[in-house]
Formats: structure tokens, C-alpha cells, sequence
């Protein structure tokens, strides 16, 4: 038990390292920082692709602290689906990462979803990839 009687802080905290640092090495970086803001993009542009109830059904699969990240800055009313296609998804995330010299572009991001699958469950996996356009559902590895 925690000092304060939070354990569902601390567990958050646990859990939140369990996947930066699975991610980390997935990728075979070493800065997990970076490893964190891939996390993000990849979550954050997810978020924008999904309709409402179908982002609240995969948020609730990710520990509290991640599930902070996806929502974090979210206006659903603000949020035009403008792009849909592959080519927009990897280019919002590659333009906030071009410095970061591990960064491999779609490989990397095929990567972030290969840890989904693996942390969220297999039904959610398929109702998140079904909703997705095709270009990019096809980055998403079965």
C-alpha cells in the first residue's frame, strides 16, 4: 500500500512504465522519452481518425495515465476527420519526430500498434482497426 492510500496512482504509474519501456524495446531505442512522444502521436492521431463511442471503448483499455494522453487537448467538436488516408496519418507524426535520429517512420508506428495488440484486447483491437480507413488499417499488423 502506498504511503497515501493511492494505489490506483501508483499502479497507473507501474503500468505506464510497463509500456514505455515494452515500447522501448520493441523499437530498440534507448531514449524513452522519445519512445513516449511516438506513444502520443500515434494515440493522439488515432483519437482523430475514430468516431466518439468507439474512442472512449479503446481509451478505457489503456492505463489511466496513457488514457490522460489520448484525451489530453481533445475537442471532439474541433476535431474534423479532415485526412483519412496513410500518407497524412504518418505525416503528422513524422514532422513532430524528424529530429530524433531512431525514428524509422512507419516501421515504428506498425511497431506502436504491434504493443496494442498486445495490451488491448483482441475484440477492441478489431472494432478500432475495422473503423479505420483502409491505408491505414494496413499499418496496422494483424
Amino acid at each position: 500500500m502506498s504511503k497515501q492510500g493511492l494505489e490506483v496512482i501508483d499502479h497507473t504509474v507501474q503500468l505506464t512504465h510497463e509500456w514505455i519501456n515494452e515500447l522501448a524495446e520493441r523499437l530498440d531505442w534507448s531514449n524513452h522519452r522519445n519512445v513516449f512522444h511516438l506513444l502520443r502521436l500515434t494515440l493522439t492521431g488515432l483519437r482523430d481518425l475514430l468516431g466518439h463511442d468507439e474512442a472512449a471503448q479503446f481509451s478505457a483499455q489503456l492505463p489511466i495515465l496513457i488514457r490522460g494522453v489520448f484525451y489530453e487537448g481533445w475537442r471532439p467538436s474541433d476535431t474534423p476527420l479532415k485526412d483519412k488516408h496513410k500518407g497524412a496519418f504518418v505525416a503528422r507524426i513524422d514532422t513532430q519526430l524528424a529530429g530524433y535520429p531512431e525514428y524509422r517512420g512507419e516501421e515504428d508506428i506498425r511497431t506502436v500498434f504491434k504493443l496494442f495488440n498486445g495490451r488491448i484486447s483482441e475484440g477492441e483491437v478489431e472494432d478500432i482497426r475495422s473503423a479505420l480507413p483502409s491505408s491505414i488499417r494496413n499499418l496496422w499488423p494483424d
